[in-house]
C-alpha cells in the first residue's frame, strides 16, 4: 500500500512596482527561492515589467493607484500559495534572512512574521542603527490575511486578531535612498500621502506641529538609534526623514488635501 505523501507549504513574495527597472532584478533574484514570484505594477513607463517577467514573475499591471493598501489588496488576489511574504522593490532578502523565511513556511505555523531593516542609504549600511521599536509584519498564512487598509505605512487586517506575532533574526536589506535627490523625490511623495492619511482621521497641520513632529523624530533617530554613529550618511537619512515629518502637517495646513483628490504615486 502507498503511503500518502504530505504536501510541502507554499511560499508566494509579492513586490510592488512603480519605474524599479534599476533595481528590480536584484529585488526578484533575492526572491527566487519562492513558489511563485507576482509582480503588481503601479504603471511604469520603463521596462520594470519586462525585467520582472524575464526573472519569471508573474506580472499585473494596476495604474489606478489608489494607495499602498490597495495595491497590497490587489496582489493578495491572485496570490496561490499557503504563505505571503510582501517585499518592496526597494529590498533584498539576504541569505539568512532566506533561511528563516522557508523554515517558517515549512512549519506550517499560524502565524505572522516581522522583519527589521538594515537601511542602506547613500551607497552605505548604516549598521549601527538600531532597530526601530515595532518591525514590519511580512510574512503571513493567506488564508489568515484578509487585507491591508490605509494609504501608506498601511495595516494589516488579520482574521484572528490574537494571531501570534514571531521574529526573523535576520534583517531586510532596505535600499530606501539610494541618492540625495531620490531622497528629495520619496521625501514629497511620501509626505503627500502621509499628509492624506492625517487628514482622513481628523488630524490638523500646520508649521509648529511640522517642527514638533520633525524635532521628535530626529532625536528618536539620530540620538537613540544611533544615527550619529553613521557619521553623514547618517545624519542625512534622519534629517531627511524628519522632514518628511515637517512636510506633511505643512502640505495639511497650506495644501488642504481632501477626500477624492488625486493620489501622488510612490
Amino acid at each position: 500500500m502507498t503511503e500518502s505523501v504530505e504536501r510541502m507549504p507554499t511560499l508566494c513574495i509579492g513586490i510592488l512596482t512603480l519605474n524599479e527597472a534599476h533595481r528590480i532584478a536584484n529585488c526578484i533574484q533575492s526572491a527566487a527561492f519562492a513558489d511563485q514570484l507576482l509582480v503588481i505594477d503601479s504603471g511604469s513607463s520603463d521596462n520594470t515589467c519586462e525585467i520582472a517577467r524575464e526573472l519569471g514573475a508573474q506580472v499585473h499591471a494596476y495604474p489606478n493607484w489608489q494607495g499602498f493598501a490597495e495595491q497590497r489588496n490587489r496582489l493578495l488576489s491572485h496570490v496561490e500559495t499557503d504563505y505571503v511574504f510582501f517585499l518592496d522593490a526597494d529590498e533584498v532578502i539576504p541569505e539568512p534572512l532566506r533561511q528563516e523565511i522557508c523554515r517558517a513556511v515549512t512549519s506550517g505555523e499560524h502565524a505572522v512574521w516581522k522583519v527589521f531593516w538594515d537601511q542602506v542609504a547613500f551607497g552605505r549600511t548604516l549598521n549601527h542603527m538600531a532597530k526601530s521599536s515595532g518591525g514590519v509584519w511580512r510574512l503571513f498564512r493567506t488564508d489568515q490575511l484578509l487585507g491591508y487598509e490605509g494609504v501608506v505605512h498601511e495595516r494589516a487586517i488579520v482574521r484572528e486578531p490574537g494571531t501570534p506575532v514571531k521574529t526573523f533574526q535576520a534583517r531586510l536589506s532596505h535600499h530606501s535612498r539610494e541618492t540625495v535627490y531620490g531622497g528629495l523625490l520619496k521625501l514629497a511623495q511620501y509626505a503627500q500621502l502621509g499628509a492624506v492619511r492625517r487628514v482622513r482621521a481628523g488630524k490638523r497641520g500646520g508649521i509648529l506641529r511640522g517642527m514638533a513632529s520633525a524635532l521628535n523624530n530626529f532625536i528618536r533617530l539620530y540620538f537613540f538609534r544611533r544615527g550619529f554613529l553613521c557619521g553623514a550618511h547618517g545624519f542625512l537619512f534622519c534629517l531627511l526623514v524628519s522632514l518628511e515629518c515637517f512636510f506633511r502637517y505643512v502640505i495639511i495646513k497650506y495644501d488642504r488635501p481632501v477626500e477624492g483628490q488625486p493620489l501622488v504615486k510612490r
